[in-house]
């Protein structure tokens, strides 16, 4: 499972979305959008760095920014 984390009205979020959609058509995976301004923690830990993909099983992060080939081999070596 990977988590995006961004918000809403964020032009750099929804284009994460973009490219893990596209990333989807190549490969089947589960992702989840967070919304972290509900959650305090959420917004000290990633207001200024979003969008964030992390990956459930490492635990590890790719920042913004970043395109299809760095979101295929982000996946490929956090599945």
């Amino acid at each position: 499972m990977f988590y995006l984390y961004g918000t809403t009205y964020c032009h750099l979020c929804d284009q994460a979305q973009s490219i893990l959609n596209e990333y989807t058509l190549i490969k089947s995976i589960t992702w989840q959008v967070i919304d972290i301004v509900d959650d305090e923690k959420l917004m000290v830990e990633y207001g200024h760095k979003i969008p964030v993909l992390k990956a459930s099983s490492t635990k590890r992060e790719l920042s913004w920014p970043f395109d299809l080939t760095k979101v295929e081999s982000f996946i490929i070596n956090n599945m």
